[in-house]
Parts: C-alpha cells; sequence; structure tokens
C-alpha cells in the first residue's frame, strides 16, 4: 500500500501511516491530510510541526491527553484543548495528525 506523491510512491501500513519516516514532505502531508479529509490550513500545519517537533526530540509519537497538555503549555489553552484539537482533526487529534505529521501511530491509540 503506498501513497502517490509527485508521481513517487510513499510506502504506507494498513492504517494509512508511512512506513519510513524519512519519506515524508509537506507534499506528502497534504496526500495524506486529503486521504484523512483534512482540508489543512496554518491551525492544522502548526500541530503537525509541533507533531514533529515533539518527536524529534523525544521519540514518541504523543497519546491525545499528553499532546493536548503540550500543546496548552507551548500555544496556550485556546489551542491546547479537546474542542480545538477535535474542529482540527476530527477522527482523533493524536491519530490523525500523527499520521499527516509522518510519524508513528500514538502509543496507546487503537
Amino acid at each position: 500500500m503506498s501513497y502517490d506523491v509527485n508521481g513517487t510512491s510513499v510506502e504506507h501500513d494498513e492504517e494509512g501511516y508511512i512506513t519510513n519516516l524519512a519519506d515524508w514532505t509537506e507534499d506528502l502531508a497534504n496526500v495524506i491530510a486529503k486521504a484523512e479529509e483534512v482540508d489543512m490550513n496554518e491551525e492544522h500545519w502548526e500541530v503537525v510541526n509541533f507533531l514533529r517537533s515533539y518527536y524529534e526530540e523525544y521519540q514518541i509519537a504523543p497519546a491525545v491527553r499528553v499532546l493536548i497538555k503540550a500543546v496548552k503549555k507551548t500555544m496556550g489553552p485556546e489551542k491546547g484543548n479537546n474542542k480545538y484539537m477535535y474542529e482540527l482533526f476530527p477522527y482523533g487529534p493524536a491519530k490523525q495528525a500523527c499520521k499527516i505529521a509522518g510519524l508513528p501511530k500514538p502509543t496507546g491509540c487503537v
């Protein structure tokens, strides 16, 4: 299974998470977002880039509670809350945002 990005195939697992994190690009993120029915805007990119930095630092994709707490700490309470995050990523902020960010499935997500 793979995503087609500008004529290149990028492998992913049965749930849509890419298998090689080094394959991630912003173009790929847009392809995944489209498949997830997410219309990327500045707020989405803010969360995606936050997740990529978080992963770089901790080598783990955060579960939703950890993600919201970390976003609240760095971006403030108006963004670090369930309502805001679910508006951006309706199928689960951690799962969906990590998938778009090219990260593995967050620990503890079903």
